[in-house]
């Protein structure tokens, strides 16, 4: 056993979730127990997708062996073709060079290579005893999470009550939804073996019943997310190809996103007005001033400070034609004001990315006229570091230009056949006889040959591919916009824990129906006394105690994904949309073409904003370096006489030694005030603004005077050598 690969793997998944958190999420903002229970669900079900690999490896090897002991415990057969079959389950033919067995199990006959127990090679990570334990946890940590911890929390969040009591019965009523859906498919399961004579009820069928019901609401979403993402993931790749197309669909959701983010930000003014009103009416002394102070908390910071400034709690106020608000109503306004900095932020959050996208996607469409083949950026270049050596402008504009459109397209065509091969055995998985899965024929020909290696890895590939276009939909179709997933710590704390949830949902059903697509699930294909996965042995013991579900449900159901692919491929969805009146990006009617004038427009104020603050920078910036170029050389001039008063400053009790920001003015060395008056010298008052007298100060020098430093010893004047000499008493 050999458990150096699982512990690289386990550590390896635990840094990636931790990454995917720090760069969707703000821990330093968010509540701590949000960043623990988002991290559990991410890591948990991110164990499920990359364990399974090493989980199918170890089958393969267990088969091996078994195959090899009944081979052993068979009667001896004579020496005949390298095929036969009997009437019986086994049958074996052995030969001289090596040993073959041909089972038979029913009608069905396979011809199987076994080798004797010293060549049934070991798995490099064959780790059988570890496995299951760390199913059982993993899976029954999930389940807790998705159906039980991250609904409540979620609600708990969004709830306006000021008190956990309050907060728990509002997230348990708010989540009477999810929860009635899955004791629907719990309380059909339970009808169905009470009535059933076959079958009996105890507690370890209930659990059994339990993990039905949570695997057949899964497999019901996942099934409707994997027949969209199958087409809409490959036909991404292809638009992105096609820039005019991609920037055209860009201007569409910002003219689209534009309506929504102002909608959001009026309904936001309107709530803080609603507060404003109730701090007025509720004054210090007030029972629910309490409750206000909290509603005031989560209002964004300009708003507290200009309700902290008019605010004086010991001022009698005029309450006459404001109603008195009770405490459902502050439980109202809190919760409103939750949801619409929600729906605020996010809109936000996805303003700021389309606006990049669309600036983006406009230098490249300018950038591929260009003669000199160099990459000119309007705004900035995005590139730091490292990267402003490797990509030069001319690798730039030949990556973009030349080499990213081609890359997309390749890409494109075999996620496009990739797809097929999904849909393909999604549809024909349940067919041993002949086998049609491609999947399970790509597989069992690497296990015959103990390419343990090349198992993992293409399981890896597959299950991540399922998982890609699974919740890719997730966060694409319009129903589930309210959550939105933004790098750079843009992601509020409702999207973390709804990303959580539907991964801790949909990761179950999908791996067991990668199993049955590998033919590594008895329940489904049918076969018997064969040996299935750890994982199959804890969450497909349903099938047993349900024969319903086993015979029908999940053999037949995956093939509607067909369905919903051809439907997805020619847009039905958003054609009928579009019909109803609902803005849907479906080709060059008129209201397509408006919004994407209109969001042209958008972006081009957008961009003179950022041309804007990106010059008001660059004039900060030279006009820092310039005020430091001017004090250098003001600190230059006036060394050599700061040096003579350091001397001198032994003789002279009264006079000081150097430029301070303390001294009000300086003097000569031996130099009394009658004098200093008829030298008509200007005290120097470092409090003031010295700016002005450094540009002077330099305007001077560019005219010619005081270029060696020869005309002007006592310190700088406000006046030029053409301005009026001052009087003597003037500063009196």
């Amino acid at each position: 056993m050999s458990v150096g690969p699982l512990v690289v793997e386990i550590i390896c998944i635990f840094i990636l979730s931790a990454y995917l958190l720090h760069k969707y999420g703000n821990w330093r903002k968010q509540h701590p127990l949000v960043t623990i229970i988002t991290f559990i669900s991410w890591y948990f079900s991110l164990i499920i997708i990359f364990l399974i690999p090493l989980d199918v490896s170890a089958t393969f090897y267990q088969q091996c062996k078994a195959d090899h002991d009944h081979t052993k415990n068979s009667p001896s057969v004579p020496t005949g073709d390298d095929e036969t079959t009997t009437s019986g389950i086994f049958s074996t033919v052995m030969s001289n060079g090596s040993d073959e067995v041909s089972l038979v199990t029913g009608n069905v006959s396979h011809r199987r290579t076994v080798r004797d127990a010293q060549s049934c090679q070991k798995p490099w990570s064959y780790v059988p005893e570890i496995l299951p334990i760390i199913w059982k946890i993993v899976y029954w940590t999930t389940f807790l999470l998705t159906w039980v911890v991250i609904p409540l929390l979620k609600s708990y969040a969004n709830a306006g009550d000021f008190t956990v009591r309050g907060k728990l019965k509002s997230a348990f009523i708010e989540n009477l939804i999810w929860y009635g859906s899955y004791l629907v498919i719990f309380g059909a399961l339970v009808i169905y073996v009470i009535v059933s004579p076959k079958l009996d009820i105890d507690a370890v069928q209930l659990q059994v019943i339990g993990i039905t019901a949570s695997n057949t609401w899964g497999l019901l979403l996942l099934v409707l997310l994997l027949g969209y993402g199958l087409v809409e993931v490959p036909r991404k790749y292809w638009a992105e190809a096609s820039k005019t197309y991609l920037l055209n669909h860009t201007y569409f959701q910002v003219a689209k996103l534009s309506t929504e983010k102002s909608e959001a930000e009026e309904e936001l003014e309107d709530i803080l007005e609603d507060i404003r009103r109730a701090s007025d009416v509720i004054r210090y002394n007030h029972p629910l001033r309490k409750h206000v102070n909290t509603i005031i908390e989560k209002c964004p910071d300009a708003f507290q400070e200009s309700l902290n400034k008019h605010l004086d709690d010991f001022q009698d106020f005029d309450r006459r034609g404001l109603q008195m608000p009770s405490e459902k109503d502050l439980v109202k306004l809190h919760q409103k004001v939750i949801a619409a900095l929600l729906s605020q932020h996010r809109t936000e959050a996805q303003w700021n990315m389309l606006v990049e996208k669309a600036c983006s996607l406009e230098d490249i469409q300018q950038n591929e006229i260009c003669a000199s083949r160099e990459y000119h950026h309007s705004l900035r270049p995005q590139y730091t570091g490292c990267a402003t050596y490797i990509c030069t402008p001319k690798v730039e504009w030949y990556w973009k230009i030349v080499v990213e459109p081609v890359c997309l397209k390749v890409l494109a065509v075999l996620l496009v056949i990739f797809s097929f091969m999904v849909i393909w055995s999604e549809v024909t998985f349940f067919s041993t006889d002949p086998v049609l899965s491609l999947f399970a024929v790509f597989i069992d020909i690497a296990k015959r040959n103990y390419h343990y290696i090349y198992i993992e890895f293409a399981c890896c590939v597959i299950i991540t591919y399922l998982c890609v276009c699974s919740y890719y939909t997730v966060f694409k179709i319009r129903v589930f916009n309210f959550y939105y997933l933004a790098p750079h710590h843009q992601t509020d704390e409702n999207s973390l824990l709804f990303c959580g949830m539907m991964l801790c949902r949909l990761t179950p059903p999908l791996c067991l129906n990668f199993l049955g697509l590998i033919h590594l699930d008895g329940h489904v294909t049918g076969q018997q006394n064969m040996i299935e996965t750890s994982y199959t042995s804890i969450m497909g013991r349903h099938l047993d105690v349900l024969p319903l579900l086993e015979n029908g449900f999940y053999i037949y159901y995956p093939i509607t994904i067909l369905l919903l692919c051809i439907a997805t491929f020619f847009n039905l969805g958003g054609r009928c949309l579009s019909c109803l009146g609902f803005q849907q990006f479906v080709g060059e009617d008129d209201m397509t073409s408006d919004y994407v004038s209109e969001g042209r427009e958008l972006i081009k104020r957008e961009r003179r904003k950022q041309r804007r603050s990106i010059d008001g920078e660059i004039r900060r910036k030279n006009f820092q370096e310039k005020y430091q170029q001017k004090a250098d050389n003001y600190s230059r001039r006036h060394k050599p006489m700061g040096r003579l008063r350091d001397s001198d400053s032994d003789t002279s009790k009264g006079s000081i030694g150097s430029f301070s920001t303390k001294a009000k003015y300086s003097r000569m060395p031996k130099t009394d005030d009658h004098v200093e008056l008829l030298r008509q010298d200007e005290p120097i008052d470092f409090n003031e603004d010295t700016v002005a007298d450094f540009t002077d100060e330099l305007s001077g020098y560019s005219s010619g005077s005081g270029v060696n430093g020869s005309e002007r010893t006592n310190g700088p004047s406000r006046y030029s050598k053409s301005s009026k000499p001052r009087g003597i008493f003037d500063d009196i």
